[in-house]
């Protein structure tokens, strides 16, 4: 009787742990990171950071993330600067992959902002220094209550999930927080770093990253809700950007906590990483993605709109944009021979914190159903890179009605049917070779 009390005791306390939502880790660095941004600048010095510990470990398939710490040499630059210049430290990182030391710092209101950048850019002691700037999520319209899922119908996924469930691909989130109690990621591989704040149930709370993380992960077959793009995929939420009013999308980030998840991912070995995000060209942050590429992690971003042109952080070569398909109206250059991938963003049924559902719309969303697809993908070759993944998607996309006429939106089951060279994908035919191109119309609207 002894011994079957005990495992009684030990079934209910397994049974306690699966139950509970993935454990939310604290990174935060300063209290001070929604700063007014105008007074800060971004400062980096050569330092080869030392490893200090490991900070978290997920035993669901991300290995450890380790922690480091800057070099005293660098260290000591830094003072010396900061001394000379009369100027205040914030906050400060270490960042491996570019064996620099980086700090937020503080100038005295009376400086010309621009002035002290470009005297510190010919400071020998400086490797890199701009401005610390804003980014936001992509939120670009909202027309909640009206439709069904039709995104995952256009793209043809419950064919494609015949073919794959993007089973252990990983996918780093950088966006808000999310609902990681929700019903329908219950059971999903989920882990979760808030590099904002140590706010929990805020994290929870978190809009815009549950709608992007539900759209890729929500569980299949679980009699909740919808279906993800990819429901086999783990996941790497990495609250970057702080939401900035109850019950809406809208939320910010900066360089600073942008930076920190783009680290935190390559340590974590992410395959994809998505950024439902928009903002300036940053000299930090590209050094960072273009890192990211030469490791072999493929980048989606939300492309950004035709008045942001080239100014946008996301543009520069290797990064896959991605525009909603029903709008018409970005169809412009992002690399030689490169246009925005384009995939339903419009009334796409997603989930909402506190275990709700409802319609959103926007490139935001539009980019987490192609980070899906690429999970799909790599699940079934995972020595892909962003140039194959991007050809693969533009080649087997269909015919869509847009505004003001027809468009290209990526299919899902087409992309990784032609990657297999063999499956069955609704009505556009029946098996697909390697080098077929499906071609199909779907209509804005089911009838």
């Amino acid at each position: 009787m002894v011994r079957f009390a005990f495992v009684v005791v030990i079934f209910f306390v397994l049974c306690a742990c699966a139950s509970s939502p993935p454990k939310i880790e604290s990174r935060a660095l300063s209290a001070s990171f929604r700063l007014p941004a105008d007074r800060y600048i971004v400062v980096a010095v050569d330092s080869d950071p030392v490893t200090i510990g490991h900070a978290a470990t997920s035993p669901r398939g991300y290995d450890t993330l380790l922690t480091y710490g800057p070099s005293t040499r660098a260290q000591r630059l830094m003072r010396s600067v900061e001394a000379d210049y009369g100027l205040h430290e914030v906050a400060a990182w270490p960042i491996a992959p570019l064996h620099i030391h980086c700090t937020v710092l503080e100038i005295a209101t009376q400086m010309d902002r621009s002035a002290l950048i470009a005297e510190l850019a010919n400071d020998h002691r400086v490797r890199l220094v701009e401005p610390l700037q804003v980014f936001e999520t992509r939120t670009d319209y909202n027309d909640p209550y009206v439709g069904l899922q039709r995104g995952f119908q256009r793209m043809d996924v419950a064919n494609a999930h015949s073919l794959s469930l993007g089973t252990g691909v990983k996918i780093a989130i950088i966006d808000t927080g999310a609902d990681v109690a929700h019903p329908d990621l219950h059971g999903a591989s989920i882990q979760s770093v808030n590099l904002v704040d140590s706010d929990d149930q805020q994290f929870r709370r978190d809009r815009h990253g549950t709608e992007v993380a539900g759209i890729i992960a929500a569980v299949a077959n679980n009699h909740e809700g919808i279906v993800g793009i990819a429901p086999g995929s783990h996941l790497l939420i990495l609250k970057a950007c702080w939401q900035l009013q109850t019950g809406v999308d809208a939320a910010r980030c900066n360089s600073f906590t942008i930076s920190q998840a783009l680290v935190l991912a390559f340590e974590a070995h992410a395959q994809v990483i998505n950024l439902s995000l928009s903002g300036p060209k940053d000299a930090l942050l590209h050094a960072l993605m273009q890192e990211g590429l030469r490791r072999g992690i493929i980048m989606v971003g939300a492309a950004p709109s035709e008045a942001a042109d080239d100014r946008d952080f996301l543009t520069q070569d290797g990064i896959i944009q991605v525009a909603s398909s029903e709008n018409g109206s970005v169809s412009r250059s992002i690399g030689p021979g490169m246009v925005p991938l384009r995939a339903p963003g419009h009334e796409i049924l997603a989930l909402l914190p506190d275990g709700h559902y409802d319609f959103s719309s926007g490139s935001s969303l539009a980019t987490a159903q192609v980070t899906g697809t690429v999970a799909l993908m790599l699940a079934k070759n995972a020595h892909l890179n962003s140039a194959d993944v991007y050809k693969m998607l533009i080649n087997h996309s269909v015919r869509v009605v847009a505004d003001g006429g027809f468009t290209d939106s990526i299919d899902a089951c087409a992309t990784v049917a032609a990657l297999l060279g063999h499956g069955v994908c609704r009505s556009h035919g029946s098996q697909h070779s390697p080098n077929d191109r499906v071609h199909g119309i779907a209509q804005a609207r089911d009838r």
